[in-house]
């Protein structure tokens, strides 16, 4: 099954692969449907965060990618509607992102998610 990933610098020696961080763990969102793909960049661009491209490949590919660096990933199906705010960041991007300075390993430090400032920020996409 292929599936839809959200990449940055694709085809370079500084590609890499958007994630979000979730109860001290790494998650890659892995999209069934590329429409929600690209949704979900718009709203990364709308937070001033570098515009990553959706590629497709294989969710085994992923999986395996996931695995070696115990990592998480979530497939975020087509029609998701998720049922707990944590699986509201699944479509919408948390509102504190890394910096680009700081997707190195050895500087990123866990960060606490205001799971209320994102449930307002959705309740006024309404």
């Amino acid at each position: 099954m292929n599936i839809f990933v959200l990449l940055y610098n694709f085809g370079t020696e500084k590609e890499g692969i958007h994630s979000i961080e979730l109860k001290g763990r790494t998650i890659v969102l892995m999209f069934e449907d590329k429409d929600d793909a690209v949704r979900y960049c718009g709203l990364l661009e709308a937070q001033d965060f570098p515009l990553p491209s959706v590629e497709m490949i294989s969710i085994d590919e992923i999986r395996d990618f996931c695995t070696k660096l115990d990592y998480e990933c979530k497939l975020v199906e087509k029609n998701f509607v998720p049922k707990t705010p944590e699986d509201r960041l699944l479509i919408s991007p948390p509102q504190k992102n890394l910096e680009v300075e700081t997707w190195n390993e050895e500087e990123c430090k866990e960060e606490n998610i205001d799971l209320n400032s994102i449930k307002e920020n959705l309740e006024k996409l309404l």
